[in-house]
């Protein structure tokens, strides 16, 4: 089971949109070094909605040809078409990715037994650890923990992402799933919290720019070490909180681009990150001790 900071990574690209291999390549070998956990290509934070599927199934090759072993890469894969679903999945085991992240069919709004359905369809489909990703703020479906633990039950789906933020979540699923499901936040500004009730740790946007200080306090929260995890996460709360004043990734992109990490790229429907905000997150940046 892989536990700790697991990084929704940015999928770097430049200015003319054309995604940044070389970029990707520091980034990771950035992660590497700072000790992330995990890394998750192409999930929201990775504009997996703005890649075609070609560029999709490149990005996650990419990931697992310049890893090489030295960090399991978990590839992001879902869609509302549970064929897309399917064949994304498909190239992320060809490829060699340690295991596949779907999040629940977006915008068709399917009932809890369609996300069974769907769910059971992609798992039987393809045979690679497959982690279940609810996040009702972006699709308009909630996955009950209830249907979670229906899933669970397929051999070779072994967690959940869970970010609703809402913390009696984690319990109830534990709860329903048992000891040996993976339970991932997908809320960095509760995620500190969601460790020390029994998640396994957090899927993070805040990670792409304060890499170190999250493996930290993850693998404080893991310990029990409730002070420590608390004291960085301290540091870390603006992050949490202002790596959102716009919609995700816009902001943890430009933050990347001032750290000289990636250029100045994003792709529409996605603009770069407004003026008016860059004097709050800088000093966000700055009272993680990043810049």
């Amino acid at each position: 089971m892989i536990q700790g900071s697991l990084v929704a990574i940015v999928t770097p690209m430049r200015a003319d949109g054309g995604v940044d291999r070389e970029a990707f390549r520091r980034l990771i070998d950035w992660h590497v070094a700072q000790g992330t956990d995990a890394i998750i290509a192409v999930g929201t934070t990775g504009e997996s909605a703005t890649l075609d599927e070609q560029e999709h199934c490149d990005v996650i090759a990419l990931a697992v040809e310049h890893a090489s072993g030295r960090i399991p890469v978990i590839a992001g894969t879902g869609a509302n078409s549970t064929s897309e679903a399917i064949s994304l999945t498909s190239c992320a085991r060809d490829a060699g990715a340690d295991a596949c992240l779907l999040v629940t069919p977006y915008y068709n709004k399917p009932t809890q037994e369609g996300l069974y359905q769907h769910h059971k369809a992609v798992a039987e489909a393809v045979p690679i650890p497959q982690i279940l990703y609810n996040v009702p703020g972006r699709t308009a479906v909630d996955m009950l923990p209830e249907t979670v633990a229906r899933i669970a039950e397929i051999d070779n789906v072994i967690g959940v992402k869970e970010a609703t933020g809402q913390l009696d979540r984690i319990t109830r699923l534990r709860n329903l799933a048992g000891p040996d499901f993976a339970i991932y936040s997908g809320d960095d500004a509760t995620a500190r919290e969601a460790i020390l009730l029994g998640a396994n740790g957090d899927i993070s946007v805040t990670a792409n720019i304060a890499p170190a200080a999250m493996h930290e306090m993850c693998a404080a929260a893991l310990a029990g070490d409730a002070a420590k995890a608390e004291e960085i996460d301290g540091r870390l709360a603006g992050l949490h909180r202002d790596l959102f004043l716009e919609a995700n990734p816009i902001p943890v992109k430009w933050a990347l681009a001032e750290m000289g990490h990636v250029d100045k790229g994003i792709r529409l429907p996605l603009t770069w990150f407004s003026a008016e905000f860059h004097s709050q997150l800088r000093s966000a940046m700055q009272q993680a001790g990043i810049i």
